[in-house]
């Protein structure tokens, strides 16, 4: 690879920025499209498997365990050994895990591809981020390329619900996995001549007690609340996890207090606009991933819908996340974040309670659709401005392991959440159908619902927490998206 340094124009910005937006670009809708695309094809691989009901769960499990427990190591890698050279790791280690996903003849082959493609998604993911991060520097530019990394997040996985349900419909569920192979290469090939590389400067000694009981923690904490899904809160599994990651994530800080040159410095969570992002990111997360998973419930289920019918019903959502995510990069810089991000999750709140009024007799156009759009609307005006206010003035040392912590942050939520509101909607479930057994043929269908009800109100009530979160802890305006410290202005 090329030492050579980076050529800027005459403006003092780098000329193949834009193209390296792209290439970052297709590797984070990969990430993202993976959350989601083999949601459909589970069926399909369990009968060509032979995967049983208890073991289906491992198919996103093995992804999100090694994904969520290994970011923050992943953005500390970069970091040090350089984001572009991870980066291009990432990709061509991404590619091969889904390949060998593709052509899995056993479930344990298939379980270990996941694993793997989580491990290799745990270097890209931050690596991405902090590649946007430290090559647009001004600020304008910096909000439009935001934009089209939010627009991503935020409807790459509508995106991946239809995209998995076509290539399970009509082809093959393999092609859901083999689909990221030529992509990633062709990503990787582009990265090699179009991103620059960047790495920090200093001490780049690695924490190992760090790494350990960080590491350690996450899976704990992600395993945990994945057991509190499936076999309840009250699972002596999920409690000694849960337990353990208590434990060990409180040695981490411990650790992280005292060691030279900790895996996560707490210089980049203790201040306030960056901590708030992050706890912003965690209570989203739990009460958005769900709406996703109890809405194609109701739709397939109690509507009736194909897998592939339920993917497109979620297009509007990944259609309103587009637009709105193109204003929002456009006023950035002249509001600030908290003015976008507030009103956003209060919009998102009020469509999250629309939607759950949502009955068994109702149609999708009248119920769902219109909260759908409300919803994608609020939430690309806080996507955009939350991943600009988490690196807000993060020294160019730590901008790989900022950009982790943003994607841990979300991962957590979303374990969270699922785990949480899983045992909301069950106790609502079986509460419904103890006290309504006179409606007869018509009461699971109708406590089912009721049970989505109840949790998407609980996501609403999440929303809004994000929103009071988000109002109090983000002091920071228009210089949201100025240059992190330490980096030349241009």
């Amino acid at each position: 690879m090329s030492k050579k340094p980076v050529q800027l124009g005459t403006d003092g910005l780098d000329p193949t920025r834009w193209r390296t937006l792209f290439v970052v670009a297709i590797s984070q809708l990969m990430i993202v499209l993976d959350s989601s695309i083999m949601n459909i094809a589970i069926p399909s691989a369990k009968i060509d498997l032979g995967i049983s009901d208890a073991n289906q769960q491992w198919v996103i499990t093995a992804y999100t365990l090694a994904f969520g427990s290994l970011l923050l190591l992943g953005g500390r890698i970069g970091d040090y050994m350089g984001r572009k050279k991870i980066f291009l790791v990432g990709l061509v280690g991404f590619a091969a895990a889904s390949a060998l996903g593709g052509i899995a003849s056993t479930q344990g082959l298939l379980f270990a591809s996941r694993a793997l493609q989580g491990v290799f998604g745990a270097l890209l993911a931050p690596a991405a981020l902090a590649i946007i991060s430290v090559t647009f520097t001004v600020p304008a530019e910096r909000a439009k390329a935001f934009g089209v990394i939010g627009a991503i997040s935020g409807g790459g996985a509508a995106i991946g619900l239809i995209l998995g349900g076509t290539l399970t419909e009509f082809f093959s569920w393999r092609w859901c996995l083999g689909v990221n192979t030529p992509i990633a290469i062709v990503a990787a090939l582009l990265a090699i001549k179009y991103v620059r590389e960047s790495k920090a400067e200093g001490n780049n000694t690695y924490d190992i007690p760090g790494v350990f009981t960080a590491t350690a923690g996450l899976f704990s904490l992600t395993y945990g609340f994945n057991e509190a899904a499936t076999k309840g809160w009250s699972s002596s599994t999920t409690i000694s996890f849960l337990i353990a990651a208590v434990v060990l994530l409180v040695i981490f800080v411990v650790i992280e207090m005292k060691v030279a040159n900790p895996l996560m410095p707490l210089r980049v969570v203790t201040e306030r606009n960056r901590g708030g992002s992050y706890l912003g990111s965690l209570v989203v997360g739990a009460g958005l991933f769900s709406m996703f998973l109890f809405l194609g419930l109701y739709l397939q289920v109690i509507l009736g819908y194909t897998p592939l019918k339920s993917g497109f019903a979620f297009l509007p959502f990944t259609a309103g996340i587009i637009v709105f995510a193109g204003i929002a990069s456009q006023l950035l810089p002249k509001v600030g974040p908290r003015a976008l991000m507030v009103p956003g999750l209060i919009a998102a709140g009020a469509g999250m309670l629309m939607i759950s009024r949502i009955t068994p007799e109702t149609s999708y156009t009248t119920h769902v659709l219109p909260a759908l759009l409300i919803m994608s609307s609020g939430m690309a005006l806080v996507f955009i401005p939350l991943t600009s206010t988490s690196l807000h003035g993060v020294s160019s040392h730590d901008t790989g392991v900022a950009s982790a912590m943003l994607n841990t942050s979300q991962q957590i939520g979303g374990s969270l959440g699922t785990a949480l509101l899983n045992t909301v909607a069950a106790t609502a479930t079986t509460t419904f159908a103890a006290a309504n057994t006179q409606l007869g043929e018509k009461l699971m269908p109708f406590a089912m619902t009721h049970g989505f009800t109840v949790a998407f109100k609980f996501s609403a009530v999440l929303l809004f927490v994000g929103a009071v979160v988000l109002f109090f802890f983000i002091n920071v305006g228009k210089d949201s998206l100025v240059e992190t410290e330490g980096m030349a202005v241009h």
